[in-house]
């Protein structure tokens, strides 16, 4: 599975439709999507899933609003439940050698051990890859792609709260850690799983890695850092930070908001769920003072393209953000 930072051929979005994901806020969330896709097409096709003629006109309507250039982008017509693409879409692999291939790590969907409205989420990497023609690697477990992330070279991060739970929500009744290694080997190459502890307050996803620790570059990691000794998240996101002292792998600190509520819940507000586009590296934000703190950061770490803020206090009342909606399609050329 190649780094989210080398370059794509397009990157995989669902059309926001499901209003019970973001009840009672449902209206501005299209909107946000149109200002994520206008960032994203500047470097790279867009594909979008939509679940009908009208939803793609509406969604064509608010994309020409912001400025899109509607040739920059492939509707496909894939009916989702909610669309949360990182998790439910297609991962994609490359083959090594002379003439490289794309194929697509079939892992299975089940709206994270918590809901029951998942099946057609679970269809969308079997049509990628008929719709490519694509070969289709099953790989017999279930899996989300924000719960992993990789450097490109063997490496993958991952939470043992997420992958290895037995009672909250089990994606894999009885697989140990020797097995899930080993199906992350088979069909993503991956050589060297880290493994860290707890995912942040407000995730409903169990510890997804994605709003903790992502790779920057190969041997460096922005991880979140918590410095209010009273906060929830103080604790594990400390305790993450000791499990990476001496795996060879440089950390630089990536603050948290302040926590964010909205109607008396606990947020997963996080700067580290950003997204990496060929044209840009897209992070949400929070109207909050570290803003500025953790796009200066990823602005350091990414010195080849501009990191663009994307305010995400209407989004994250989803309980995902940026990384949480997007899937890059890696180019045959790395």
């Amino acid at each position: 599975m190649p780094a989210e930072w080398e370059r794509h051929a397009a990157t995989w979005l669902a059309w926001p439709h499901n209003a019970s994901d973001w009840p009672g806020k449902f209206p501005p969330i299209p909107w946000v999507y149109g200002e994520i896709v206008r960032h994203v097409a500047a470097g790279e096709i867009v594909r979008i899933l939509v679940n009908s003629r009208v939803q793609q006109a509406q969604a064509s309507r608010i994309l020409k609003k912001v400025g899109v250039d509607l040739a920059r982008v492939d509707f496909l017509r894939f009916p989702t439940n909610r669309g949360w693409t990182r998790d439910c879409g297609p991962i994609f692999v490359r083959t090594t050698g002379a003439k490289p291939l794309l194929a697509v790590a079939r892992f299975h969907f089940n709206a994270w051990a918590k809901y029951r409205d998942w099946k057609k989420d679970d269809r969308i990497p079997e049509l990628a890859a008929k719709r490519f023609k694509l070969p289709l690697i099953n790989a017999k477990m279930v899996l989300e792609g924000g719960s992993i992330d990789v450097d490109g070279r063997g490496t993958l991060l991952t939470t043992e709260e997420c992958l290895l739970d037995t009672k909250v929500q089990v994606r894999n009744p009885g697989f140990t850690r020797q097995d899930i290694e080993a199906v992350l080997r088979d069909t993503l190459g991956v050589t060297n799983t880290l493994w860290l502890g707890k995912g942040i307050a407000g995730d409903d996803t169990h510890g997804h890695v994605d709003d903790i620790c992502r790779f920057v570059s190969s041997g460096t990691v922005v991880l979140c850092r918590e410095d209010n000794a009273k906060d929830v998240n103080y604790r594990p996101l400390a305790e993450n930070r000791e499990r990476l002292q001496g795996k060879g792998i440089e950390v630089i600190d990536l603050p948290m908001p302040r926590p964010l509520y909205f109607d008396g819940v606990r947020l997963p507000a996080s700067y580290a769920n950003f997204y990496i586009a060929n044209a840009a590296v897209l992070a949400p934000t929070f109207n909050d003072p570290n803003d500025r703190t953790a796009l200066g950061i990823l602005g350091e770490c990414f010195s080849d393209r501009p990191v663009v803020g994307i305010h995400a206090v209407d989004l994250v009342w989803g309980l995902g953000t940026l990384h949480c909606l997007t899937q890059q399609e890696p180019g045959l050329t790395p």
